[in-house]
């Protein structure tokens, strides 16, 4: 990386900051961000290490996490306008890949999920948000634009533009890019319960057709099968039978403002 990459890279994690951070008021205060001293140490740590140097790569990285509490392998490759809100306790693992104008807030782990060789950590794409003490686990991808919410354990990919919350985490809305509208996860398709609610009214219409066989006037049977629904009506509220309430907050499961 030549000099004037390396000072524009630098200028846009200063960037990142302010775009990002409203309690940033001043060039002197952003430059005693942790989140700052963290990055600018990592690159220089991952020039060292690209060059094949050993030890001293790692004697960085401890340096910074000593510093920062925030610990970032030299062989991870970030891209430029890194912001990491607070930071500490954020780990990054070794094979992480992450695009422009990412943001962590404190306490995420970009982790592995076992003792292999080769790529064992996520790729994060450009854009993306991974909020308060969130785990990222595995080869996996979290698309462009995406939101990763407070606490969330992500152990598959999520789709570009989406959020993903808790634990394992799942899609609970999607964005459209374009105008920035948010589309919640109830009015996408739901083909599972599509199929419960399905077999719910196949097995309501059996029990009516067989108690039409039966002799009326056995009451206990009547009573066995016309009243008795083996689901319970929280399933039912779920797939929106009887509606959603008390939804989550998408900037409160992020943890913004913290």
């Amino acid at each position: 990386m030549s000099v004037t990459t390396a000072l524009q890279t630098f200028r846009d994690d200063i960037r990142a900051i302010f775009i990002n951070d409203p309690a940033a008021c001043n060039i002197a205060e952003v430059l005693l961000y942790p989140g700052l001293h963290a990055i600018t140490l990592h690159r220089l740590a991952h020039a060292v290490w690209s060059a094949r140097m050993p030890f001293i790569p790692r004697l960085i990285s401890q340096f910074a996490r000593s510093l920062t509490g925030i610990e970032i392998h030299p062989g991870a490759r970030i891209g430029r306008g890194f912001f990491i809100d607070h930071g500490m306790g954020v780990v990054v693992g070794e094979t992480t890949e992450i695009g422009d104008w990412v943001m962590l807030y404190q306490g995420v782990t970009l982790g592995g999920t076992g003792k292999q060789k080769g790529k064992r950590h996520p790729n994060i794409e450009d854009n993306a948000v991974i909020g308060v003490g969130a785990s990222v686990l595995g080869a996996i991808t979290v698309g462009e634009g995406a939101r990763v919410g407070g606490g969330a354990v992500v152990v598959k990919d999520v789709p570009p533009h989406s959020t993903a919350v808790g634990i394992p985490a799942r899609i609970v809305a999607t964005r459209d890019p374009a105008t920035g509208e948010t589309r919640r996860v109830e009015d996408l398709p739901d083909p599972e319960g599509e199929m419960l609610r399905g077999l719910r009214a196949k097995v309501l219409e059996l029990e009516a057709r067989l108690s039409d066989l039966e002799d009326v006037t056995n009451s206990h049977h009547l009573e066995h099968h016309l009243s008795y629904d083996a689901l319970p009506p929280s399933l039912w509220a779920i797939l929106d039978e009887n509606g959603n309430k008390d939804r989550t907050d998408e900037e409160f499961a992020m943890g913004a403002g913290i």
